[in-house]
């Protein structure tokens, strides 16, 4: 899709509000369609009249003008698209008003990651594909003197998505074809042609680092783990580092602690932690912040096996504390434990972001709506909570008092894996705390919000690649978005 700011178009685009009683053009089919209720222009709400003689219009509602977000224009903008694939339209042109006292730069972003939201679809393992006409072009008539700022914007947001896409291309990838090693190649291909350094490190390196927590979980199966490094310097002459950590189980089968089939079905998607990091990434260093940003991933499977860990096992950690294992299905959070102390103590991150589809706790709590969240420091969670309303991406803080630290304290090791079922995203979060090494932290569950049911907006069914842009926001300047 190609972005012109100048008049053109074969299809006239107008939008509505419910208010709104009288249109540029096409005013007597408009004032036609609003009065017999055909078009009230609801948020949303596509009214499309194509014809082969050249003088085509598509009516499109933004709701109340005085309820007008960013987030209206998205999923409005997105339908939109949708509707223009039905109609098979591949060129339109519309005129983008400032709203308002709203930002024109943020408008015509939202405008345009609602079209390009449109055009996402995994369809790679269909044998029989539906024949798509995709939009082509958007001429956008903008304000006079805008025309930097929105070339600009658009821009960014094109490659944002790109790295949302290429988020959700790995999520929804079966589990027989992604595997620690395959995650590494895609984050070695995707990423080093942007400029980030990618360092993989194997079975014998791990060992090295004495990695044990992950290494456990790893034992079951027969797939390498992985260790994967990202690193985009932005700004060399800056000593400040943010750090991105995600969860990388590429299959989680639960093991002994199985898993009931119905729970595993989807355990593909278990890395999506992994998985928005590298999209997030692939953005930051695509549009060339100048920021200093590294992503640590262990990728591994957790299975059964006869060499796979156990219930009532003793396991150490990269940090030295020891871990009593009580269910081997919450093994994410050990991965995590040795990959946020080695973000802490060996890359000596300033701050630290880990995203992790951590707990069934947090989908029941918050469901696909919100992402949970875990703090030590209140003005990174604030950045981070300010970043997610930016892209869209709704975050809620979770408690974390220190009474509940007693719920994963273990009689015969520094720390259980689990704190029971009470509490279970907190108790979750609070466990990687323990490993963060005082560093300013914000952990992110998104094991309701990066993989979903059906589809939801512009969120398609499957990998949402939720919060790729909340990560990407908060690595930029928060006063420059």
């Amino acid at each position: 899709m190609k972005f012109h700011l100048k008049k053109g178009g074969d299809v006239k685009v107008l939008m509505s509000f419910k208010e709104t009683e009288s249109v540029e053009k096409f005013n007597d089919l408009f004032s036609f369609l609003k009065n017999k209720e055909i078009f009230k222009g609801d948020a949303g709400e596509v009214y499309s009249q194509i014809s082969h003689e050249g003088d085509s219009v598509v009516f499109l509602g933004l709701g109340e003008e005085e309820k007008l977000e960013y987030e209206t224009l998205r999923k409005s903008f997105f339908s939109l698209g949708n509707e223009l694939q039905k109609k098979k339209v591949k060129s339109i042109g519309l005129s983008v008003p400032k709203f308002g006292d709203r930002c024109y730069g943020k408008t015509n972003k939202a405008i345009s990651e609602g079209l390009l939201q449109s055009q996402y679809d995994f369809d790679k393992y269909k044998s029989e594909k539906k024949p798509k006409v995709l939009l082509e072009d958007v001429y956008l008539d903008i304000v006079s003197g805008e025309d930097e700022k929105v070339e600009s914007v658009i821009k960014e947001t094109q490659m944002v998505m790109d790295g949302v896409f290429l988020t959700r291309n790995l999520v929804n990838e079966p589990a027989m074809n992604l595997y620690p090693e395959v995650l590494a190649k895609e984050a070695v291909d995707k990423l080093t042609p942007v400029g980030v350094d990618v360092k993989v490190l194997g079975q014998k390196e791990i060992e090295n680092l004495r990695m044990e927590a992950f290494l456990s979980v790893a034992r079951g199966s027969s797939k390498e783990p992985k260790f994967i490094i990202m690193t985009y310097m932005g700004n060399p002459d800056s000593k400040e580092k943010l750090a991105l950590v995600g969860k990388g189980l590429t299959y989680d089968s639960g093991g002994y602690s199985l898993k009931p089939a119905a729970g595993m079905a989807t355990m593909h998607s278990d890395m999506a932690g992994s998985a928005s990091v590298i999209g997030a990434m692939y953005a930051i260093a695509s549009n060339k912040l100048k920021k200093n940003v590294v992503a640590i991933v262990a990728a591994c499977e957790n299975m059964v096996s006869g060499d796979a860990y156990k219930t009532g096992d003793i396991i150490g950690s990269m940090s030295g504390k020891t871990i009593e294992v009580e269910n081997t299905d919450a093994e994410g959070r050990l991965t995590l434990a040795d990959a946020l102390w080695y973000a802490s103590t060996v890359e000596k991150a300033d701050k630290i972001v880990d995203l992790a589809t951590l707990t069934g706790a947090c989908v029941v709590a918050l469901g696909s709506v919100n992402t949970g969240a875990i703090a030590n420091d209140e003005k990174l969670m604030k950045d981070v909570s300010i970043a997610a309303g930016l892209a869209g991406e709704p975050v809620w803080q979770l408690p974390n008092n220190e009474d509940y630290k007693e719920l994963f304290k273990s009689h015969f090791a520094d720390l259980k894996n689990t704190g029971g079922r009470s509490a279970g995203a907190i108790t979750a979060g609070m466990f990687l705390q323990e490993f963060v090494n005082d560093t300013p932290w914000v952990h992110l569950d998104i094991a309701g919000t990066a993989f979903i049911d059906k589809a939801a907006g512009y969120l398609p069914k499957g990998a949402s690649g939720v919060p790729v842009k909340t990560l990407f926001y908060l690595a930029k300047d928060i006063e420059q978005n």
